[in-house]
């Protein structure tokens, strides 16, 4: 969902040369930030998902054209720096600074052709006042002071800084339109349909999701995605200022054709899946435990397959716990899966290669595999309606085969 980082040097040059225009009141017209509003072309610039992961949610921007000059400019709120100071400790808390950038729209264009994603322009009837109203806000928002702003991926990112300009200048119509309109996905069947190409961030990004990325979107919120908002303000329609009501959506024309093809409609069914791998695992600790003692494939299959599953469960468990605790990151608090796959999974690591008495090992992973087993009740109270189910058929057979190995008396040698 975010642009690649822009030269600081050409948004420098740019914003100083833009701020210079916009204070000529008596020069002669030269482009966008001193044109009348009557000359103002404003469209919403979509540009499809890339490969890379983070450019799997898409991007857009607004472009504001002069009909006099031809100067075209696009403002996008998905700029972030690499180099930033503690960047990845920031993103890790939740607390991702990103900024505003303008560039010259055949410029930014070019950039996503080459990486061969598709672009989408939609220009958009607003009248001349709001044009300008919005061109003015633009500017005010890409000076120094006011670039940056706190990111969120879900309520406050560079398409749902967008929406909010479009509607700010329309007097709340937009958002109006869009709450009226109820909508089928979450922010989890958004984000498992958009990551499907990179499966293993899908899932972990599945993982740790809580209760609050369930919850049903109507079209505004479900417009925090680039794509979501072009289909949503096709069926806009606005009132102006003589009262008659129009289509907010004027032209809509395919500037270039994605190289690769775009995400599917609907997340992946992960049940099955999920039931099959967890079943076959919970199978293969049943079968080798009986066995341990007896055979050294079984013993080696046990230890590895039953560690591997506990060292991952913990850490996955500190990860989940961590991001509700000590983070900014609402979409994963309260996490039901933190039943399933617990911190205390690692106290546990000794009991499959016999490094802790007997009977504690024994009772340790029974205690998970009912925890284990409460994330199936938990699931369906009222107000933390949480859609683990996939997690839920994967680890409930794991714990249940672990258990069921520990417990059950090992076959013995004959003699």
């Amino acid at each position: 969902m975010h642009a690649l980082p822009a030269s600081r040097l050409f948004t420098a040059f740019l914003f100083i040369t833009l701020l210079w225009l916009s204070d000529a009141g008596t020069r002669a017209h030269a482009g966008v930030a001193d044109a009348p509003g009557q000359n103002l072309e404003v469209s919403l610039i979509t540009y499809g998902p890339g490969t890379i992961y983070w450019e799997r949610f898409g991007h857009d921007a607004i472009e504001l054209r002069d009909s006099v000059s031809g100067q075209a400019i696009t403002f996008n709120y998905g700029v972030f720096d690499f180099e930033q100071k503690n960047f990845l400790l920031n993103f890790a808390r939740g607390r991702m600074n990103y900024m505003m950038d303008a560039e010259y729209a055949d410029q930014d264009m070019a950039t996503y052709r080459q990486a061969g994603r598709w672009i989408e322009q939609q220009r958009l009837a607003l009248t001349p006042a709001q044009a300008s109203q919005l061109r003015d806000f633009l500017l005010w928002n890409l000076r120094p002071e006011n670039r940056r702003y706190w990111y969120n991926y879900y309520t406050d990112n560079c398409t749902t800084r967008v929406r909010d300009a479009l509607n700010r200048v329309l007097g709340g119509q937009l958002e109006k339109a869009l709450t009226a309109r109820a909508g089928r996905e979450t922010y989890r069947q958004q984000t498992d349909r958009l990551m499907a190409g990179q499966p293993l961030l899908m899932l972990g990004m599945d993982l740790g999701l809580g209760p609050y990325a369930d919850q049903p979107l109507n079209a505004w919120q479900a417009s925090f995605i680039p794509m979501a908002l072009m289909r949503n303000l096709d069926h806009v329609t606005i009132h102006g200022a003589d009262g008659n009501a129009h289509a907010l959506v004027q032209r809509d024309r395919r500037i270039a054709r994605a190289h690769h093809p775009d995400p599917s409609r609907q997340p992946p069914a992960l049940a099955i899946p999920m039931l099959v791998a967890g079943s076959v695992l919970g199978l293969a600790l049943a079968v080798s435990g009986q066995w341990r003692t007896r055979r050294a494939l079984a013993r080696w299959t046990f230890g590895v397959l039953g560690g591997a599953f506990l060292l991952l469960a913990g850490i996955a468990g500190l990860f989940m716990l961590i991001l509700w605790l000590a983070t900014a990151h609402v979409a994963a608090w309260r996490n039901v899966n933190l039943l399933l796959f617990t911190p205390f999974s690692l106290l546990a690591l000794g009991s499959v290669w016999r490094r802790v008495p007997r009977r504690f090992g024994q009772w340790l992973v029974l205690g998970l595999a009912i925890l284990a087993l409460l994330a199936v009740g938990v699931r369906l109270l009222p107000g933390l309606e949480q859609q683990n189910l996939p997690w839920i058929l994967f680890a409930v057979p794991v714990w249940l085969g672990l258990a069921y190995a520990l417990w059950r008396p090992v076959a013995r040698s004959g003699g």
